[in-house]
This record gives C-alpha cells, sequence and structure tokens, in this order.
C-alpha cells in the first residue's frame, strides 16, 4: 500500500515539473527564431518602466509582443492574448515573468493606442543600421512604393452593400482622420479593375537586393508617392547616405524626383 501510493506521489511530482518546463509546449524551429530576433533586436534608447507612478508590464516586452503578432500573423489581439498563454518560452523571450499573470486584451489595446509612431520608426532606423553594418542591405539598389491601409470601418466590410459607402462626403465616423482612396484590384496588366476603401497608405523605401525595407512614412490615401519621395530619400539620407544609388520608380515618380532634387539625390540614376 504505502509503494503504491509513493508511486503515485512520484507521479504527481514528475508531471508538476514537466507542465513547468516551458520547452516542451512550443516548437523548437519556432523559438530558435524568436530567440535570435531578440538577441538581435536593440531596445535600449526606451525606458522600460515608468519613472513614476504604477511599474506595469515592461514597455520591451511587450514592443516584442506585436512583433510576435505581426510575425505570425495575427489580425486581432485576442489571438495574440490565446498564442501567448499556450507558447511560454516565447512570452520568456519577450521579456514577460511566466510565473505571473500575461497583459489582458485591454493593456494591449491600450498599449498599442498609446505608442508614439517616433519609437516605432528608432527601432526601425536602429534595425536598418545594425543590418547595414552586416552588409545585409545598402542603397545602392532601392525603389519606392505604396500599400493601402484600410481603416477599421463598417465602410469597407465587404458584406456591406450600402449605395454611399463610397461618397466622398461620408466620412467613417469611427475614424475621421482616414481618407477615401483607390488602389488596384488586379496585377493583370490588361485587366483594369480598381476597388475603392477608406484609410492609408503606407510609402516604403526598399532595397531592391535583399528585399528588406529601409524607410516607411504612413500617410492618407490622397498621397502620392511622387509627393513624398524627396523627403522619404531625404530622412533617409540622415542615417544612411543615398547619394548614389540606382533607384527603381514609375514615370510620375521619377519626373517628380528630377525636376525638385537637390544635391542630395544629383546622382541617383533610374530604372
Amino acid at each position: 500500500m504505502s509503494k503504491s501510493i509513493h508511486r503515485k506521489e512520484l507521479i504527481v511530482i514528475y508531471r508538476q515539473k514537466i507542465l513547468k518546463d516551458i520547452r516542451l509546449f512550443t516548437s523548437q524551429p519556432v523559438t530558435k527564431f524568436y530567440d535570435s530576433l531578440f538577441l538581435n533586436l536593440d531596445l535600449s534608447f526606451i525606458t522600460e518602466f515608468p519613472k513614476t507612478g504604477r511599474k506595469g508590464f515592461s514597455n520591451h516586452a511587450m514592443i516584442c509582443a506585436f512583433i510576435v503578432m505581426k510575425c505570425e500573423g495575427f489580425s486581432m489581439i485576442t489571438d495574440l492574448v490565446n498564442y501567448l498563454n499556450n507558447n511560454l518560452l516565447i512570452v520568456h523571450y519577450c521579456g514577460f515573468d511566466t510565473s505571473a499573470p500575461l497583459p489582458s486584451y485591454w493593456t494591449f489595446d491600450c498599449f498599442l493606442k498609446q505608442i508614439d509612431n517616433d519609437m516605432l520608426s528608432s527601432i526601425m532606423k536602429s534595425q536598418v543600421l545594425y543590418l547595414s553594418k552586416q552588409g545585409i542591405i545598402d542603397t545602392s539598389f532601392i525603389g519606392l512604393n505604396s500599400t493601402p491601409i484600410a481603416a477599421n470601418t463598417s465602410q469597407n466590410n465587404l458584406k456591406s452593400f450600402l449605395s454611399n459607402k463610397f461618397k466622398p462626403d461620408n466620412q467613417p465616423k469611427a475614424d475621421v482622420d482616414c481618407k477615401l482612396g483607390v488602389h488596384t484590384a488586379s496585377n493583370q496588366t490588361n485587366e483594369k479593375k480598381y476597388e475603392f476603401y477608406w484609410g492609408y497608405k503606407n510609402h516604403v523605401l526598399v532595397d531592391c537586393i535583399s528585399g528588406l525595407p529601409i524607410y516607411e512614412l504612413t500617410t492618407t490615401t490622397n498621397v502620392y508617392d511622387s509627393t513624398v519621395a524627396l523627403d522619404i530619400l531625404a530622412d533617409t539620407h540622415t542615417f544612411l547616405p543615398v547619394t548614389e544609388c540606382t533607384f527603381l520608380a514609375d514615370k510620375m515618380l521619377k519626373i517628380s524626383i528630377i525636376r525638385y532634387r537637390n544635391s542630395i539625390m544629383e546622382n541617383i540614376s533610374f530604372l
């Protein structure tokens, strides 16, 4: 009888140890990816905790969690929360205390609304400079293009059949800053298919050799690449020289740069 009780106690102990070993519950290739990613992510210039008031969660850990969200392709914060709760090793790599409760949906949502875009731009700049020092990216062959960002409004819902949802004067109440735009809905050159949407536009300067982004600027949909190209090149030049490069651009963008180029862009050649 005593042997049976002792055996059951050992089973309980071993089971508890197994459950506490967070390495057993996450795919090893995935964990290696995030371990390497966060080891090479410099967040030292960002204050980790507020100097006054409630300590709360680490800003570094919260940023890493949202990086996980984008890497995993989650569109909803609830998906991120569920994923972290089921992958404690990734939670550890983010910088959270795995023995304490994780941030709630509302904590993540509040952090996302309050985060300063300048902070994200600084993180991107830091990573670009790191990749440049490693010889992974450079500005010898660059290109500029934009991608649409739909606003979170019912007027962008494909299931909405309202006849006036894309009228210019019908500004969405859920987002008073977004603008009405249009983007190509097909990559076929002989097929002219367009879609309207309320939202924004992300202008991205890319290293065409590696395919990695160098600089980004988000505007409303009514701003064209040609109107912000010079500003993007000038801002990029402040931390990564673009004085001599081959630039991939469409006709209107070339005309704009050639017409208004300054000494920084005088040696740019076009494709």
